[in-house]
């Protein structure tokens, strides 16, 4: 792993740092409206929407939501992680550069790293989960890096990783417990708050931003970047099979280090990293934590991609979903809004094969 004792602190000065290193090699991508969006956020969900839950008898929310998009889909590589990829090599030492490189990603980190690599000129060894989608297997290997498979589990990645470091000694570059790829991470939250407030009812700035959660890397970046703004960050998760892992150590306030879960939302099938939870864990950097269901994020990714005309995957779909369905949040937002809020798209690395399955199966 790059050395701990050259890490930056965790703080906004540390991000815009970051940012400054990475510009060159990063796209300041769009931020998109949408009245339909907004309008959906804003309006009560219907009482059947909330059978079976703990709100079931009670008033619907109605809160007020104006809703600003950040399209990490329109990112190189197409997601956010190529931030923080660019971050951590721009900090490796000449030692570490000719060493190469080596990481474990079930696909988006993969190609960020692959692609920062190819940019450096030097070798990538990319470890992935066989059950990891081919298209992002396919793109991984275009770039140029090495892939190599493992078991789905952190456990097992790790294993592969520790075998690979042993034959090639490269440098490990985790794709979210690091201090560089989460302050490379936040740096889409500067570019944020600035391009909302050029946009007709952003005058205000940002409210509130939602994220994906799942290694915390982003969740953690952007609750840095924006720690004393007096904007509130929160993370989504899905809650399949116990992908909910942040929101559930938080309720009992230790960290959940294994889980086991096949959600759609395959880029957040990780546990929370240990660095990325000392942000998250802290109230006054991540003010909560939301969980929606499978059909939830199918019905979000499909109102983003038929409504906004943007493609995205399931895992960028979550924090929409949070958004739209999730009773606590929206209740929270009606105490205390109305509210701009920013909702990070992660990415958008999916097919039409992918997609098609997806709701085949709905």
């Amino acid at each position: 792993m790059t050395d701990s004792s050259r890490a930056f602190p965790l703080t906004r000065e540390a991000v815009q740092g970051a940012h400054q290193l990475i510009m060159p090699h990063i796209h300041r991508t769009p931020v998109f409206t949408s009245c339909t969006l907004s309008s959906l956020a804003s309006t009560p969900q219907s009482p059947t929407a909330l059978e079976g839950t703990a709100h079931e008898g009670h008033t619907p929310a109605h809160p007020g939501i104006n809703l600003f998009f950040k399209c990490e889909n329109y990112q190189r590589a197409g997601a956010f992680k190529s931030r923080g990829a660019f971050h951590a090599l721009a900090r490796l030492s000449d030692e570490e550069v000719q060493r190469g490189v080596v990481t474990h990603s079930s696909g988006n980190h993969a190609q960020a790293l692959a692609l920062a690599a190819r940019t450096r000129g030097i070798p990538a060894y990319v470890v992935m989960p066989a059950i990891s989608a081919p298209s992002k297997v396919s793109v991984t290997k275009a770039y140029g890096a090495s892939v190599i498979p493992s078991g789905p589990t952190s456990q097992e990645r790790e294993a592969v990783v520790a075998e690979v470091i042993q034959k090639t000694d490269a440098t490990l570059i985790p794709p979210y417990d690091h201090s560089d790829i989460i302050l490379g991470q936040g740096t889409m939250a500067l570019e944020f708050e600035e391009q909302v407030r050029e946009i007709p009812g952003g005058e205000q700035g940002l409210h509130a931003i939602v994220t994906p959660c799942g290694g915390g890397g982003m969740l953690s970046g952007v609750a840095t970047a924006m720690l004393g703004t007096g904007t509130h960050v929160f993370g989504a998760e899905p809650s399949f099979q116990g992908a909910d892992d942040c929101r559930r150590g938080l309720a009992t306030g230790s960290r959940i280090t294994t889980v086991k879960t096949l959600t759609i939302a395959d880029g957040l099938r990780t546990p929370v990293g240990e660095i990325p939870w000392s942000v998250i864990s802290d109230p006054a950097k991540v003010r909560g934590m939301f969980a929606v269901s499978e059909e939830e994020i199918k019905r979000a990714m499909a109102l983003v991609i038929e409504r906004m005309k943007l493609l995205i995957e399931p895992s960028a779909a979550v924090p929409v979903a949070v958004v739209l369905f999730n009773e606590e949040f929206r209740k929270l937002v009606q105490e205390e809004g109305p509210w701009n809020v920013g909702v990070v798209l992660s990415g958008g690395n999916t097919t039409l094969e992918a997609i098609g399955k997806l709701f085949a199966a709905s």
